[in-house]
């Protein structure tokens, strides 16, 4: 099966985690899922790739909720061998002072047209192994930060090496956020020049040639979100084998830092939305950072219901999302309604079966679902619950929220059992429901199944978020603090609402929220109920105003023509 993929020259895309299926626990989150549409959207569209990430064979974790309403993390194990199918090569990379050997699984993606994308998964639960070391590739983002290097060393490292093992040619590396930065450091040993022709002051390497090679996208718009090591804890664990001097002109002079080192190693840079890109050029002075803002595959993210929609009345939808941006005037307002009412319908059913609660079909619903940590300021909505109460009783609605807490993060957790908290307290009043072990398939019977897409994030860490734009795909427009990717996406009344706007104060934003839910979008839906027209016609705006652009076959096509193609 290998054979059928190297015979051409391929991208190389290295990521962490990739979202491959909703069976497979190999992501945690927006940047995993993010990765899988990129490989299915190269599927769709025929680009050769080779994705790169690891086995994570014990997954991120299972999400139990308690009575109280506390996170309860179960294992989230799954057999490769189930999915995929393993791989004869197998390379060394040194570690600790100890040879680690790597193997690899082939999962093979494929596309709604037969197109076919290769993902290696790296694996070091090998019998060759230290019984430590055959840990390394078990638990995503599990660890102390000595497991979380030796990890990036095998994505990085090892993934480059196994590429080279199995056959084949890589034309372009692309390295999805910085975990995988040290995949250039391997390319910098494989292009080292001779001492005679290296001149006093110079690095021994061809960066050149290694930075035409390198593309990297970074997601992340704070400095202190991008991963660092000390230089002590790089020589120990690398045993001395890089040269210290190179890696502080490359990745900084106090520690190791993986994006400065992917920054100076690479040709193309990105940031995933175009306010991204420019705070992480000032971030980066000195760097010349895109834009390519992220999208969401058109397939998978669109639920049963709009796809028989779009299938009659836009037949090219699924390859050509552009094509959406006729839905206003080419699908009539009676069919909108009726795909909305089956997906709300389902998740309404799911959510009954889930927690117990019973949902309204008639009241429109919220929604909130990601990953559960203090800057996505989930609990904005219930800053003030009797204001919240008293909206609620001239014009009633619902809420669903998901998400999870990483295992460290004492606060994130603490979030979700004040969430839990705070729907208790609004029992009988506004009906809040929280549907545990958020993944996949819970993602995408929300973002079909409710009426408002809600997003809260505290500005500017908000790289790009792609769940308002899942959203879009089934009409349901967002409610949005104006940061990431909404700050192109909003046009206010016509594909949602913005909460504030994009420089206002954070403590105003909840009195914003309340006001704008209150005073517009609940009119408007409820107004909707006796002539439909007007609410209508922003499901319609979402849809061929976002989706039709914020998807991942435009942002695809944009990284082929700027990024690998040059």
């Amino acid at each position: 099966m290998l054979d059928d993929f190297i015979h051409q020259p391929r991208v190389a895309y290295f990521s962490m985690e990739i979202a491959l299926r909703n069976e497979i626990p190999t992501y945690s989150g927006g940047l995993g899922v993010l990765a899988g549409d990129t490989v299915r959207s190269a599927a769709d569209l025929e680009l050769p790739l080779v994705a790169v990430t690891l086995v994570s064979r014990a997954g991120y974790f299972r999400q139990e909720i308690d009575a109280q309403g506390r996170q309860v993390e179960q294992p989230a194990t799954w057999e490769p061998r189930d999915w995929a199918q393993p791989l004869d090569a197998k390379i060394a990379i040194s570690i600790e002072g100890r040879a680690v050997w790597i193997g690899a699984w082939l999962y093979v993606l494929e596309g709604y047209l037969g197109g076919r994308q290769p993902v290696l998964l790296l694996d070091t639960d090998l019998d060759e192994n230290h019984a430590d070391d055959r840990e390394i590739t078990h638990y995503l983002y599990g660890g102390d930060e000595i497991y979380r290097l030796k990890q990036e060393i095998v994505l990085g490292i090892g993934g480059v090496r196994m590429l080279q093992a199995l056959g084949f040619e890589v034309r372009q590396y692309h390295m999805n956020e910085g975990h995988s930065a040290l995949l250039a450091l391997e390319l910098l040993h494989r292009y080292e020049r001779t001492p005679a022709f290296v001149h006093p002051g110079e690095l021994p390497y061809d960066i050149p040639r290694v930075r035409e090679q390198c593309n990297f996208t970074t997601h992340t718009p704070v400095e202190a979100g991008h991963d660092r090591f000390s230089y002590a804890l790089v020589q120990r664990v690398l045993d001395n084998a890089v040269d210290l001097a190179t890696l502080r002109r490359l990745a900084g002079e106090d520690s190791l830092n993986m994006t400065r080192l992917a920054l100076n190693l690479s040709e193309y840079v990105n940031g995933v939305a175009k306010r991204h890109a420019e705070i992480s050029n000032t971030m980066f002075p000195g760097y010349r950072v895109h834009a390519v803002t992220n999208g969401v595959h058109p397939l998978i993210w669109t639920s049963e219901p709009f796809r028989r929609l779009y299938d009659q009345h836009l037949p090219s939808w699924c390859h050509e999302p552009e094509q959406l941006v006729r839905a206003d005037c080419c699908i009539p307002d009676a069919a909108f309604r009726e795909a909305h009412a089956q997906a709300k319908q389902a998740l309404i059913e799911r959510v009954r079966a889930r927690t117990g609660v019973s949902l309204q079909p008639r009241a429109p619903i919220l929604g909130f679902a990601r990953r559960m940590t203090a800057y996505k300021r989930a609990d904005l909505l219930f800053s003030d619950l009797e204001r919240l109460k008293a909206i609620s009783r001239q014009r009633p609605f619902q809420v669903v929220l998901a998400g999870k807490a990483h295992p460290h993060d004492d606060g994130g957790k603490r979030l979700i059992e004040q969430l839990h908290a705070q729907a208790r307290a609004l029992e009988g009043i506004v009906p809040v429901a929280y549907l545990p072990g958020y993944d996949m398939d819970i993602a995408q019977a929300l973002v079909a199944g409710v009426d408002i897409w809600l997003n809260t994030p505290l500005r500017p860490f908000e790289a790009s978020g792609t769940s308002g734009m899942k959203a879009a795909f089934n009409g349901v427009p967002s409610l949005s603090v104006l940061d990431g990717w909404w700050i192109e996406g909003c046009i206010e009344g016509v594909t949602g609402w913005a909460i504030g706007n994009a420089a206002g104060a954070e403590d105003g934003d909840a009195l914003a929220l309340y006001n704008k839910l209150e005073q517009v979008v609940l009119p408007l839906y409820y107004d909707g109920q006796d002539d439909p027209a007007g609410w209508v016609k922003v499901m319609k705006g979402a849809i061929s105003k976002s989706a039709s652009y914020f998807n991942s076959h435009r942002m695809m096509r944009r990284y082929a023509t700027e990024a690998y193609i040059r």
